[in-house]
Order: C-alpha cells, then structure tokens, then sequence
C-alpha cells in the first residue's frame, strides 16, 4: 500500500493544472440588474398591452352604444301608380254551346243505329230505332177497346131515343088515361138511359185518349237529334234493351254537342271580381293550337261569388265555324283591366296584422307609420292596392316586428349608402 492511499479523507487536492477556480468580482451585481431590466420589459409590454385593449374596449362600447342609439335601417321602395290597362291572365274551360244526353222514351231493344261519334247531325235527324213489341201490342188492343167503347156509345143512344119517345108519349097522355106511377116510371127509364149514353161516351173519350198516349209512344221508337250538332259519345248496339227515362239505372243512347259558337268558363278570383264586366275584352289562347288565338268579351258574370272557391264566374262566347275549338279544352284567358286609382308597392311591402294588411309608411323626417291596405290583385312580386296608400310615398321593405308605429328608422340607399333620415329615437 502506497502513502497515498493513506491520505485521510477530505485532505486538499491541488487543482489541475491550467484550470481557474475562482470567480470574477461583481458577476452576481451584472446578474441583479439584467433581470430586473427583464422584468421591466415585461412590465412595461403588460401596462401597454392593457392600455391598447382598455382603448379598444373603450372604443367598441362607444360604437355599440352609438349603433343602439342610432335608428333601425331599412329598405325603402316608392309607391308607384298602376298601369291604366293592366292584363290578367287566368285559366279556362271550353264548354259546348248546347249539350244533350240522350235517353230512349220507350221500352225495347235497338233495332238499328245509324251514326256515331263524329258524325255531324242535323235537327231531327234519326239516330236510330227501337223496336217496341209490348207497345205495339198495347196499342193493338187500346184500339179493340176504343172500337168496342164507341159501339157501347151507339147502343147507349138507340136505347135513349127510344125511352126519350116513350116517356114524351107517356107525358103528354090525357090524365086518366095512363096513372101519374107510370108517367114517372117513363120519365126515370129515359133518364137513365140518357146516363148510360154518357157513361159509354166518356169510356169512348178515356179509350181514345190511352190510344192517343200509345200513338205519340209510337213516334219515340226513332231517336232523333233535338238539334243541329256533333256525336260525341254511343252507348248502344243493336239488340241493346233500352229502358225508357233518364235515371241513374238507365244507359243513355248518344250524347252530342253543338260547338259554333262555343263557350269559355272562367273563375275569377274574388279580388278582381268588380273589374269583371260585360264587355271586358279576353284573348283567348289554346296550347295545342300554336299560333292561333280567338278574341272575344266577357258576354255574361254570374254576379254571385261561390261561397266554397270565393270565385266570380265568368263566360265568353266566340264564334267556332270551324270547330277549332272543342268541348273539354284546357284554355288561358287574358283580360284587360281597367286599374284607375290603383298603387301598385312591392310584396315585401305587405305587413300582416290582426286588423288585416298594412304597410309601413316612412315619412320624410323618416317616423314610421303603419297604415291599413286593400288589395285588390296580387301578381307575385307586386301587390295592386285600392286605399292606404299614394303614389310618391315611401314604403319600407320586410321591416322588422320590434319596429312600431312613429319609430324613426334610416333609410337605405340605392347604391348601397345609408342615408341618415333620423338618427336618434323621439
């Protein structure tokens, strides 16, 4: 064991060579006053940092109070007058001028048709025939009944003129000669004779008029046209059994229609009722006929509306030579209306409250002022108003529920400005 392992411990080793272990004076002072610098930096950035936001805040609650004092804006739009002539279109109906269902008058079966649909007919023409053998054979026997009643009326009157005669004879006897029993007995037999007769005349009469009936029946057994027109449906065949009448249990024979002229239904609605009068001018267009149109006035209203649609109906009536024109045609109707006295404001104008429609008059030191309306047509975007409003007046646009009458409002511009009307609350 060296001497060196036998050092005891924490004996000093001398440091090795080329290294300093001591510190320089005032190092710990520079440290001192480096960080204070720090920290005032950092204190300095804090206290300017609070400043720009307390600003900032300051600033943005300026602006908001400012914002809540100022007037609401709104969008405005002018009233403007309504075109003197404006045009409605609506939607119609062609319907035929005449239109017959026809039902057979008396019982039997089709003998024979002679036209279908299509064919153009005139008055009386037959459309076919019926062969009725229980009336014929009624009608056979009415008349044996008739024949065997007018025989009855001749024995009733040879037996009346002879108990006439007898009772004259009887009448004018000397008294004494036949007793006055006997003269009455005369007088009664040639009174009821008499009775007979007319008995047998009126069973003449009740079988003449049954044969009568039967005969004008006769006539039914051809169907004729009840005027001048076109086939438009046949239900029969021959051997069909027809019944005679037009309940819901019996098949019509034919229906047809007359179409020159022709007829155009229109429902107008409420709101342009009073604009619909005779003579009004219509422009009538049909879809599948391209370029062609019919001109015409409305020829009668029914001054009624239908309590269920709030509808007027109305009809025009147009010649039809050619039968361009048919029955059952989906058509559009122009009118021409006259709007006098009519303002005409855009839809989103309209405010609706309990008391009905109303718009939002802004008034040129910009108070509001909500004024009840009549409407008398609304085409979409632009409603027609009758009473509450003047041509030149301002209307404000979708204005707002919080917005109440003699509120001041601001207005905006066209071109996207605001144009202070009012800028602060009454």
């Amino acid at each position: 064991m060296s001497s060196d392992d036998l050092e005891p411990p924490g004996a000093a080793h001398p440091d090795p060579p080329g290294v300093s272990t001591s510190i320089a004076r005032g190092t710990g002072r520079r440290m001192q006053i480096l960080a204070g610098a720090v920290a005032g930096v950092f204190l300095v950035g804090f206290f300017v940092t609070h400043t720009i936001r307390s600003h900032s805040a300051d600033r943005l609650a300026a602006a908001t109070a400012t914002r809540v004092a100022a007037a609401p804006l709104v969008d405005v739009a002018t009233v403007q007058s309504a075109p003197q002539t404006d045009v409605l279109a609506l939607p119609g109906e062609a319907a035929a001028w005449y239109e017959s269902t026809i039902y057979a008058r008396v019982d039997g079966y089709v003998e024979k048709w002679f036209v279908d649909i299509g064919d153009h007919v005139h008055e009386g023409q037959v459309l076919a025939t019926i062969e009725t053998p229980r009336l014929d054979a009624r009608l056979v026997a009415d008349r044996a009944r008739l024949r065997a009643a007018e025989t009855e009326v001749e024995v009733g009157e040879a037996q009346a003129r002879f108990a006439r005669s007898t009772y004259e004879r009887w009448k004018n006897s000397p008294k004494g000669v036949v007793s006055e029993q006997e003269r009455e007995e005369k007088k009664a037999a040639s009174e009821s004779a008499e009775a007979r007769r007319n008995a047998a005349v009126a069973q003449v009469n009740l079988a003449q008029a049954e044969v009568d009936r039967l005969t004008a029946s006769v006539r039914f057994k051809e169907v004729r046209a009840p005027f001048s027109g076109i086939i438009v449906q046949r239900q029969i065949d021959i051997g069909n059994l027809v019944t005679a009448g037009s309940t819901s249990g019996n098949t019509p024979l034919y229906r047809m229609t007359k179409n020159d002229p022709i007829r155009i239904f229109v429902e107008a609605p409420q709101s342009v009722a009073a604009s619909m009068k005779v003579g009004t001018p219509a422009h009538i267009s049909v879809g599948n006929l391209q370029g062609r149109s019919f001109d015409g006035t409305i020829t009668r209203t029914a001054n009624a509306v239908d309590t269920t649609a709030r509808t007027l109906r109305v009809e025009v009536d147009l010649p039809n030579p050619d039968g361009a024109l048919v029955p059952g045609s989906y058509v559009q109707a122009a009118f021409s209306l006259h709007t006098q006295g009519v303002s005409q404001v855009p839809a989103a104008a309209l405010v609706f409250g309990v008391s009905g429609p109303q718009v939002a008059i802004v008034g040129s030191n910009g108070s509001v002022e909500f004024r009840n309306v009549s409407i008398v047509r609304d085409n979409g975007g632009v409603v027609e108003l009758t009473s509450g409003v003047r041509p030149g007046e301002k209307v404000a646009l979708n204005i707002s529920s919080q917005i109440a009458d003699g509120q001041k409002v601001r207005l905006s511009t066209d071109d996207g400005d605001v144009a202070s009307v009012a800028s602060t609350r009454p």
